[in-house]
């Protein structure tokens, strides 16, 4: 590391550029490329899958994304002529637009007061341009007339909606910047980190985008890369350039100090980084091509983010030299010299008060995170809908429009796909919309519609449930379970339950069968890791109960946000719905190595101190008193970053965004700050040990090695500053 950091201060202006090149060439190469999202959540193999592809080769994948018109009037009757003719001559006007495959016939609901129509693409929505959607939107609602009201849905359709996305951004850096004014005293040394994230997130997202044609990547990786990545970015510079700022203290030179910066905190940063990707690429286990990409995207952005926090970081520090230091403090070194550094302050009297309240302070944080993770219990994994749209947005309208008018089945109807062998498979089939009309929870069923050739049938079953509803899945099961086994008895008849709700009840089902293995595997992993690093049992045992803790308590936030509703409609997020089903693997993989971040910088400062006086409890308070307020700075960062994403108006990546905002405060407020050296202070000596056979045959490598003459050391019983002294600072 320390060859890595000398060659890069040398040569500052060429690490730089090399930076901005990169920066520069992938975003060139992107924005000539283009993107190539994919939301595909079929998973091989499933029933709605087998639908899905039964319904391609049947109909050989005619027509593309299907969107809806509502029309309705509040007063009257979308039956009347003036109505009539009005909504007539828009949807001819449509038929003609651009991209149009074919306009449906108008449905009317039994009270008149609400009218709809199909309108089907040429294309998928992954491949529609968003003008041709504008186009179809802008025609339809110069319809709207007094009393007429005109509402879009569909997944084309939102396409159109706008995001703040770099409202987002903006707001995130802003804070972070005054929060890092604010820790360093010094415009230039703040502006480092947000320089390097900056720049290393930007190259990230114009890498997801070219890696998007090569692998399935869906919509929302760019934005979780970049969520993860700012925070992630702004937090590892930050803790180089504390580093780097207490060196220059010491009386180092600028060379010497940013070179020692790199060579120690790097490395701990380097093994931070590699523990959050070894969690996000954890999810490759589960082999779901959705989630690969997803898993690539956002560990290639810490890869980078690392990358520049050890290379273009301390180009960087060389180049605005002292000036990492305040005036002030530049004052006092030259006044009077490096002087020792002690640990005071509410940072170090808030580890004597643990240390001498362990037992209280432990349990009151315990009972807050198993109060907070109560919720965790009703957690109901499903896919939110246009349902779950702000309430002035078109497509929660017309989402509302058509469940009032046809029920709330309409927003999501199921699909029975039959593959047929010869006339007795047609004779079979031609009861069963009659025993669908019959069965529990069915609002209505089409006709059967054949393709060409005969042998392949399409029924439409409209539940009387809405699509988020626990009694459609029920109904799903019902009919796959009971209705068409009966169906296919003593025929060669094969058919599937299909369509979107069909399809999200199946990947769900399949995330929640293999999230035990995924948990399983990263905890295992980390656990190992940790196992190695500090050579101690118990340190990864408390590391997997904390990562256990934090995330079934972030889950709890997640649920009565988003879940139960509070506050997601003043929050812009629309209305209660069910949890994304891809939320936990990749929620679980991103805290898992969020939380591993801040358990190294608290854990790696306790280990130093006890390898040096063996002492536990003068290990505890010092590694706490040390780190806890740049650990409580970052979290603040991070914080800020992951909740300015809310402002997105996406509900997936606000959903992120609050689940990451939640877990980085529990984790860095409750747990390590509290929970974590509140356990360590009662199990005393035990923290450090390691059966003798297990310690001869582990590896020996070193987060952060010892340092000569730069760390910020607590004066030992024989140094110039008695032991006394300390503890008279610390217990303030």
């Amino acid at each position: 590391m320390a060859a890595i950091a000398r060659w890069c201060v040398k040569h500052r202006l060429l690490a730089v550029l090399l930076w901005l090149l990169a920066l520069g060439g992938t975003a060139t190469a992107a924005g000539i490329a283009g993107s190539a999202y994919t939301n595909n959540y079929d998973v091989p193999g499933t029933e709605a899958g087998r639908a899905a592809d039964l319904l391609h080769e049947g109909f050989h994948g005619e027509g593309g994304d299907t969107d809806t018109i509502v029309w309705h009037t509040a007063r009257g009757s979308v039956r009347a002529p003036g109505v009539e003719q009005r909504m007539t001559q828009t949807l001819n006007r449509i038929d003609d637009l651009p991209g149009i495959a074919s306009v449906g016939a108008s449905h009317r609901s039994e009270d008149g007061h609400t009218g709809y129509a199909t309108i089907t693409f040429r294309a998928e929505t992954d491949d529609i341009p968003v003008a041709q959607v504008e186009a179809v939107v802008d025609t339809a609602k110069s319809a709207q007339a007094r009393g007429l009201q005109v509402e879009l849905g569909g997944s084309a359709i939102s396409l159109t909606r706008t995001t703040s996305a770099h409202t987002s951004e903006i707001v995130g850096v802003a804070v972070a910047a005054a929060v890092l004014f604010v820790a360093f005293g010094t415009l230039a040394a703040s502006l480092l980190p947000l320089a390097t994230a900056l720049v290393s997130v930007g190259t990230a997202y114009a890498g997801i985008e070219l890696l998007g044609h090569t692998m399935t990547v869906a919509d929302f990786a760019p934005m979780l890369g970049m969520l993860i990545g700012l925070g992630v970015g702004i937090d590892y510079a930050l803790f180089i350039v504390t580093r780097h700022r207490k060196g220059l203290r010491s009386g180092l030179s600028v060379t010497e100090a940013a070179i020692e910066a790199v060579r120690t905190t790097g490395r701990a940063v380097v093994f931070a980084g590699a523990t959050v990707c070894v969690a996000l690429l954890g999810m490759l286990i589960l082999r779901l091509s959705f989630l690969n990409g997803v898993a690539v995207a956002a560990s290639l952005t810490v890869m980078l983010t690392v990358a520049a926090s050890v290379t273009m970081l301390p180009a960087l520090l060389s180049f605005i030299g002292t000036r990492a230091l305040s005036r002030r403090e530049r004052r006092a070194l030259a006044d009077r010299g490096p002087q020792p550094e002690l640990a005071t302050g509410p940072a170090a009297r808030w580890s004597a008060l643990v240390e001498r309240h362990p037992k209280l302070l432990g349990s009151v944080a315990a009972t807050v995170m198993l109060l907070l993770a109560v919720p965790t219990f009703g957690l109901h994994l499903g896919t939110s809908d246009q349902g779950n749209d702000p309430s002035g947005s078109t497509t929660r309208q017309a989402y509302d429009l058509l469940a009032v008018g046809f029920g709330p089945g309409a927003n999501g109807p199921l699909t029975v796909v039959a593959r047929l062998d010869g006339a007795g498979d047609r004779l079979a089939l031609d009861p069963l919309p009659a025993q669908l009309r019959a069965t529990a929870g069915v609002s209505s069923v089409s006709a059967i519609t054949y393709n060409g050739s005969g042998d392949t049938a399409v029924i439409t079953v409209v539940p009387d449930s809405a699509p988020q509803s626990q009694k459609t899945s029920d109904l799903v099961d019902r009919l796959r379970s009971d209705v068409l086994p009966q169906a296919e008895d003593r025929t060669t008849l094969d058919l599937h339950v299909g369509g979107v709700t069909a399809g999200y009840d199946d990947f769900a089902r399949v995330i929640v069968g293999k999230l035990p293995l995924f948990i399983g595997v990263v905890i295992g992993l980390g656990s190992l890791l940790l196992l190695v690093a500090f050579r101690s049992v118990g340190i990864p045992l408390k590391a997997a109960g904390m990562n256990v803790a934090a995330v079934a308590a972030t889950f709890g936030v997640v649920v009565a946000v988003f879940q139960w509703g509070w506050g997601s409609e003043l929050l812009g997020l629309g209305r209660a719905g069910p949890i994304e089903p891809f939320l936990p693997v990749i929620m679980v993989s991103v805290l898992f190595g969020l939380s591993m971040d801040y358990q190294v910088f608290l854990v790696s400062r306790m280990y130093e101190e006890w390898l040096e006086t063996g002492d536990n409890r003068r290990a505890v308070r010092v590694g706490l008193a040390e780190t806890s307020r740049v650990i409580n700075s970052a979290a603040v960062i991070m914080i800020s970053v992951f909740l300015a994403f809310v402002l997105s108006g996406d509900r997936v990546i606000a959903m992120f965004g609050i689940a990451l905002a939640a877990a980085v405060g529990l984790d860095a407020f409750v747990l390590r700050t509290l929970l974590v050296p509140a356990l360590m202070h009662l199990l005393g000596g035990a923290n450090w040990w390691l059966p003798g056979w297990l310690d001869r045959r582990l590896p020996r490598i070193s987060i952060e090695p010892p340092v000569s003459g730069t760390r910020a050391r607590i004066p030992a019983q024989n140094a110039a500053v008695p032991e006394e002294t300390y503890v008279r600072d610390i217990a303030g």
